[in-house]
Parts: C-alpha cells; sequence; structure tokens
C-alpha cells in the first residue's frame, strides 16, 4: 500500500459537559460522577409524560462565552430542535439540541502548525443536552440515565485538517480554552470532554472532497484519537487502492488502541427529522447582553502565547508549557509580578523545567514560588552552581525550609578560594598523564579534566573559573 498518494480530509465535532451545579432542562444535580445509577433523575431527565423543560441560564451562558472565544458570529435569535432517534439511552426518544439556529456559528481558532500558524474553521458552537449511558455485562444491557440532561456544548469544526498533527494541536488548544473560561473541567476521564471524528480519505492530486464521510464516535482521549486517525488513513486508503469507495458509515471504538468497527450506516440530517422544540420559546442574545459575556473573557492562550513570547522573551516551547493550564501560567505570573523582567525568561526555564520535574506530591505547604527566584539569582551571582541549585530547590521544595538555610547547612557556596582550585587542578593533572599528553592531538580532553576537578570539589566550584585554570595549566605543561 502507498499511503503517500492519499491523505485524509478531517473534521471535529466536540462534545463539552458544562460545569453546571444542575442539569440543562432540569434541577437535578449535574454532578454525578461515581453516583449510584439513576440516583440524579427526575421526570424531565428521564422523559416522562407532561415533564416540561426549562433552559439552565448559566449552561447557555457558558456557551456563548465558549462561542465568542472561539470567534463565532452570535445569532441574536437562537432557539432549541428536537434531533429525533430511538436509543436505549435516549429516554424521550429525541434529544433537545440546536439545528438551523444556534448559538454560535462562522468562527475561527488559530494554532501553530509545522508549516506556520493554522486557521481552523468554526463551523458552529451549540447547546444541547447530553444522553444516558448504557453498560454492556455478561450479556445484558443496563441503562444509567445520571447524565441524561446534563448540559453539553458541541463545537463543529468544516474538515480543514490534513493530518493527526494539527488534530492534536486542536484538541490540545481547545481544551484550554474552556478551562481558562472555567466552563467546564474537560476531565476526559470522566467523560467532560468527547471527540466525534469526521474523516475521509482522496487522493492527493485532488482538491476535490471525497464523496463520503466515515464517522467515529465517543472518542473519550487526545492520544486515542490520534491512533484513530492513523489506522483510518490506514484502513481507507486500502480500500480506495482496491479501486472501491469506503462506506459511509457510523464505527464505534473497539478499544483504546483506536481499532473500530461498523456500527450502522451514518444518518443523513433529514433522518433525525428535526424540528423546533415546541416546549421552549425563541431565546434573544441582544448585543448588550453579547457585551456583557465578551466582557468576562480573560487573556485566551493564543494572547498569552504571544505576549509570554513578543513581551516577555519566553521561548515558546516554554511559553507553551506554561500556559498549558490555568493552575500553572497564574502561580506563574503571581511569581514575575514580583521580579524584574530581565530575569523573567530565566525565571520561566527554571519554572517549566526544574521546578514542575519535581513530584508535586511531595510538595510542602510551606515552600514559596517566590524562593524559587531566590535560588535562580544565586545561581547567576555564582554563589551557588546550577547543580547545587537544583538541590537547593529540591530540599526546599519538599522540607519548606528556605534556601539560603539549606545553602548554609549542606556547605554548597560556590568554592572561589583561588589557591585551592589551583591546588586541586594540579593533582587532577598529576593524576591523569596520559590525558596530559592527549591534550595537543584532542582538546576535548580538557573537559574530561574538568570534570575530574570539579568531581573533586563536589560540584561547588565554578566551572568557568576551574576550566581557566586547568587550560592555563595544561598550556604551561605544554
Amino acid at each position: 500500500m502507498q499511503t503517500g498518494l492519499y491523505e485524509p480530509v478531517i473534521g471535529l465535532e466536540i462534545h463539552i459537559q458544562s460545569k453546571t451545579l444542575s442539569k440543562m432542562f432540569c434541577g437535578c444535580d449535574a454532578r454525578y460522577f461515581q453516583s449510584d445509577p439513576n440516583t440524579h433523575t427526575c421526570p424531565v431527565c428521564l422523559g416522562l409524560p407532561g415533564a416540561l423543560p426549562v433552559p439552565n441560564k448559566a449552561a447557555i451562558n457558558y456557551c456563548v462565552k465558549l462561542a465568542i472565544a472561539l470567534n463565532c458570529k452570535i445569532n441574536e435569535n437562537t432557539k432549541f430542535d428536537r434531533k429525533n432517534y430511538f436509543y436505549p439511552d435516549l429516554p424521550k426518544g429525541f434529544q433537545i439540541s440546536q439545528y438551523d439556529s444556534p448559538i454560535g456559528h462562522t468562527g475561527n481558532m488559530e494554532i501553530p502548525s509545522p508549516s506556520g500558524n493554522k486557521t481552523v474553521r468554526i463551523t458552529r458552537v451549540h447547546q444541547e443536552e447530553d444522553t444516558g449511558k448504557s453498560i454492556h455485562e455478561n450479556g445484558e444491557t443496563y441503562l444509567d440515565y445520571n447524565k441524561s440532561g446534563v448540559p453539553l456544548i458541541e463545537v463543529v469544526t468544516e474538515p480543514d485538517f490534513n493530518n493527526k498533527e494539527d488534530v492534536t494541536t486542536f484538541a490540545k488548544r481547545l481544551r484550554q480554552i474552556v478551562r481558562y473560561l472555567d466552563i467546564s473541567n474537560a476531565d476526559m476521564e470522566k467523560g467532560e470532554m468527547r471527540f466525534e471524528l469526521n474523516i475521509s480519505v482522496k487522493s492527493s492530486s485532488t482538491k476535490e472532497l471525497p464523496n463520503y464521510k466515515v464517522e467515529v464516535k465517543n472518542i473519550g482521549s487526545i492520544s486515542v484519537l490520534e491512533k484513530v486517525i492513523e489506522l483510518e488513513i490506514e484502513r481507507q486508503s486500502e480500500i480506495l487502492e482496491s479501486g472501491q469507495t469506503p462506506i459511509q458509515e457510523t464505527r464505534g471504538l473497539i478499544d483504546m488502541s483506536g481499532k473500530t468497527a461498523s456500527q450502522r450506516t451514518k444518518e443523513a440530517e433529514a433522518g433525525y427529522r428535526y424540528f423546533p422544540e415546541p416546549d421552549i420559546p425563541l431565546i434573544e442574545l441582544n448585543k448588550a447582553y453579547v457585551e456583557r459575556i465578551k466582557a468576562e473573557i480573560i487573556e485566551l492562550p493564543n494572547e498569552k502565547l504571544a505576549r509570554y513570547i513578543n513581551k516577555l522573551n519566553i521561548d515558546r516551547d516554554i511559553a507553551e508549557n506554561i500556559i498549558s493550564d490555568p493552575e500553572t501560567y497564574q502561580a506563574f505570573e503571581q511569581a514575575i509580578s514580583k521580579i524584574d523582567n530581565t530575569i523573567v525568561p530565566l525565571f520561566a526555564k527554571w519554572y517549566a523545567v526544574e521546578y514542575f520535574s519535581l513530584d508535586q506530591a511531595q510538595k510542602h505547604n510551606d515552600f514559596k514560588l517566590e524562593w524559587l527566584t531566590e535560588i535562580i539569582k544565586k545561581v547567576e551571582q555564582r554563589e551557588i552552581t546550577r547543580t547545587s541549585g537544583k538541590e537547593v530547590l529540591l530540599a526546599s521544595f519538599t522540607t519548606g525550609v528556605m534556601p539560603d538555610k539549606i545553602i548554609e547547612e549542606k556547605g554548597l557556596r560556590v568554592i572561589s578560594d583561588s589557591n585551592e582550585l589551583e591546588s586541586e587542578a594540579q593533582r587532577v593533572l598529576e593524576g591523569n598523564p596520559k590525558a596530559v599528553s592527549d591534550y595537543q592531538k584532542n582538546p576535548n580532553v580538557l573537559m574530561f579534566l574538568v570534570g575530574q576537578v570539579m568531581k573533586a570539589m563536589g560540584g561547588k566550584a565554578d566551572v568557568k573559573i576551574v576550566t581557566e585554570i586547568v587550560k592555563s595549566k595544561l598550556k604551561s605543561n605544554g
């Protein structure tokens, strides 16, 4: 199979559970995770006759906020619709969703891509309710309606992806955005963010879109999403190479390996028989309301990344690590608010690499992030070595003892006595006559000898000073 002859055409549908206290159309507690089955239910979310839905204002606010963050146009008049289909975990026989008047439409999101920044078009952002859950055990099917009626925001993209890397970058950035907005925890292990993949494969030589589409439902992990893309490209390319066209169908995950199995022929929109929800009136989202929601939106990941790189001179990879989640960037920004801008790039590197390489579960309550600044300054001023700085950070992090006290107790201050350093350097050179004789032919020997001196000094000497001393002695011996 020559997969290079083909390239994927990919679109995403992302379902995000809103972080509301109650469900979308009733007062049941939406915080159902790990609760006993069917203990968060009422006549409304069970779809019992005569029960009437009442929209959750907080959920609609969250949906509007995400639509604005994704640069969508907001419909001043929006409505709910019934999406009709039968499935055991859908108690009413229909899902209350949105069809032709979604809350947001025609948006976009920019993501970094190997070929430069890429703009992904957002088709729509709309509000709907979640379904229940089917549990298959020992040949029996059990139904849990605890999540039936939980608010869901659905984000639908255009088929703008042609590689898995851009898909995963988009998925991660969208997860960051909803966490920044504090509208969802987007915890995938709890099913709070799920993906539906629409994928087809076309000849690399044509710009025309394929005449079929395969949907893979309920992908609850970004890593699994990536695996599904790989396997679907391979599967569909093989079918095309055999002279056939893949079936337009819905497929489901078999396991976490990304393998899928056919579930049913894919429904066309007409099959859902959409019509306006008769029990919920039109909802007006006037300009004043939209502006009020817009004013609540904080600096989002792309803007924060640009500011860190362009104004704070932080390396892009380091900046990406810091903006990864609100808790990380908030702690960082609080710390740098107390230091000079000139040290911020260096602080960022220590924070994103050394600090976060530590086991956060071992952090002592008394440890203050400001102490990291003190350690960095001591390293820069050559009061302690970088190696000692890491040692001090670990000890302070796990014990809550101030860096200065640790430095004194462990005797970690840099040895600056030139007589002591020269004496130790001479001893090392005398103990390695072959290396000394090889120096003229192989200058790399210098670093070996410097390493031996540093080892003898317990890593507490200034490596630059030691290097100069060793180099000077080697020249005089030559």
